[in-house]
C-alpha cells in the first residue's frame, strides 16, 4: 500500500533512509517536501559536490538515470540522486522503461538514495510498475486535500510547525485561501518571518501579514449567509466589488454551494448529535452550530432554490446569459435572492 507523505517525512527525520523513493499525485507540495527534505539532509554538505545528483525529467533519459544510480559514490557512505519533475521523462510509460526501472528497484544500490518527484498526476496502479514499486520502494501518493479538510489540515500543519491556532482562524485561511497549499505554505512563512518563538496565529496577525481581512472575508461572507446578516453580507459584497482580482467570484461561488450542500446535510441528519452531526459534514465540531443557525433559517425549499440560483450564476460568470451584467452585479444579485 502507498506511503503517507507524512509518515514518510516522519521515518526521514528520524534518520531512515530507503533506496528508492517514487513520489506521485496531484499535490505538488507534499513531492516538494519530501524531495527537498532529502536533498538537503541526506548526506553532510561536502559530500554533495561528488556525490547528490539533481535532474530534471525533460533533460534526461531512463538509462542515464539509472546508470547514476548505480554509481558507488566517493569517499561517502551513500549518494544522491533526485529526479525532478520526473513525470517529464521521455517515453516513461514505454515499455523498455517501465522494464529497465522495474528491475532496478528489485535489486537497488544500497547505497545509493534515488529519488523520482513525478507531480500533477499519479501512475496507472494497475500496471506492473506501480506495483513493482509499491512492493519493494517507497511509493508516495500525494492527494489534494478536499476543501473541506482544510481547515483542520491547517490546525495540524500550523502544530507540526510549533505554533497554534483557532478553529476559527484556520477556517478564515481555508475558506480565503482554498486549497492550495502551496500558497498556504508561503503566506505562513512570510507571517512566521515576523516572530521568533512559538506563537498563536490570531486573525489579527493574518490580517496584518496576509492580508485577509478579518472582517471582509469569504469566511465572514458565508458567517453572514448563514444567520441572515444582510446588513454585514452586503457590506462585505460591496468590499469585494472594489477589487474583483483579489476575490473573483468562482471561488466564493464554489464556498457558498459547499455551505447549501452542507446545509442540506444537515436537514437530513436532523436529530443527529453535534460529534455525529460533525461527521458527516466532514467538519470541526466547532463549527456545527452554525449549519444548525442556517438549517433553522433556510428551509429545504429555499435550499434547493439557493443551488438553483448558485447555478445561473456560475453560468453568467462564464458568460452565459450574463447581458450588462458583470461579476460584481452577478454577486449582488445572487446574494440579494439568497437572503430574501
Amino acid at each position: 500500500m502507498p506511503s503517507k507523505p507524512e509518515a514518510v517525512l516522519k521515518d526521514l527525520k528520524a534518520g531512515k533512509y530507503a533506496p528508492v523513493y517514487f513520489l506521485h499525485g496531484e499535490e505538488a507540495f507534499f513531492i516538494d517536501q519530501i524531495s527537498d527534505f532529502i536533498e538537503k539532509h541526506a548526506i553532510a554538505e561536502h559530500e554533495k559536490g561528488f556525490n547528490q545528483m539533481v535532474m530534471y525529467g525533460k533533460d534526461t533519459t531512463m538509462p542515464v538515470i539509472l546508470g547514476n544510480a548505480k554509481r558507488f559514490p566517493m569517499m561517502a557512505e551513500r549518494q544522491v540522486v533526485i529526479v525532478k519533475e520526473a513525470q517529464q521523462i521521455p517515453f516513461l510509460s514505454r515499455e523498455d522503461n517501465e522494464n529497465m526501472l522495474m528491475q532496478y528497484v528489485q535489486n537497488p544500490l544500497p547505497s545509493t538514495i534515488l529519488v523520482f518527484a513525478h507531480k500533477y498526476k499519479k501512475l496507472d496502479g494497475k500496471k506492473k510498475l506501480a506495483k513493482a514499486l509499491d512492493k519493494h520502494a517507497v511509493l508516495v501518493v500525494s492527494e489534494k486535500v478536499p476543501d473541506y479538510k482544510m481547515a483542520d489540515w491547517i490546525e495540524g500543519y500550523i502544530a507540526s510547525l510549533g505554533h497554534r491556532i483557532q478553529p476559527i482562524n484556520a477556517k478564515l485561511l481555508a475558506d480565503s485561501i482554498g486549497n492550495n497549499i502551496e500558497v498556504l505554505h508561503n503566506e505562513v512563512s512570510k507571517l512566521l518571518l515576523n516572530f521568533t518563538g512559538s506563537i498563536e496565529i490570531t486573525a489579527e496577525y493574518i490580517q496584518q501579514y496576509i492580508g485577509i481581512n478579518k472582517e471582509y472575508n469569504n469566511f465572514e461572507l458565508t458567517k453572514a449567509i448563514a444567520v441572515g446578516d444582510v446588513v454585514k453580507a452586503n457590506k462585505i459584497v460591496h468590499y469585494f466589488s472594489q477589487n474583483m482580482r483579489n476575490h473573483p467570484l468562482i471561488p466564493i461561488l464554489a464556498l457558498i454551494f459547499t455551505q447549501f450542500q452542507k446545509i442540506a446535510q444537515t436537514h437530513a441528519a436532523r436529530g443527529a448529535s453535534d460529534q455525529e452531526l460533525a461527521r458527516q459534514l466532514g467538519m470541526n465540531p466547532y463549527f456545527v452550530k452554525e449549519y444548525k443557525i442556517a438549517a433553522n433559517r433556510y428551509k429545504m425549499g429555499k435550499v434547493i432554490d439557493i443551488m438553483q440560483y448558485l447555478k445561473e450564476a456560475d453560468l453568467r460568470s462564464k458568460g452565459v446569459g450574463t447581458g450588462e451584467m458583470d461579476e460584481p452585479a452577478i454577486l449582488k444579485e445572487l446574494i440579494f435572492k439568497i437572503m430574501h
